[in-house]
């Protein structure tokens, strides 16, 4: 997320300027954000507009945070743990 001179918008990127803010890929962390938690974080308020782009990049998203737990090396291939 990204508070420019245009506004706020999603940067996927993480590389425009601007005053920017980090919110993870799930839905119910974005709700949470969009209700004033991301306003605080790049002090500004965000205007109507910019909050109905995004909503509706939030909806994209998937409902919760997927946590992998299954270990893997730097290739991606899984580790088995012995015991």
């Amino acid at each position: 997320m990204v508070r420019s001179e245009e506004g706020v918008s999603v940067d996927l990127s993480g590389k425009l300027p601007g005053r920017g803010a980090y919110v993870h890929d799930s839905r119910a962390c974005w709700e949470k954000a969009l209700k004033g938690p991301l306003a605080n974080a790049l002090k500004t308020t965000i205007r109507e507009q910019d909050q109905v782009t995004l909503k509706r990049f939030m909806q994209s998203l998937p409902e919760e945070l997927e946590i992998h737990s299954e270990k893997t090396d730097p290739t991606g291939q899984s580790i088995k743990e012995q015991s």
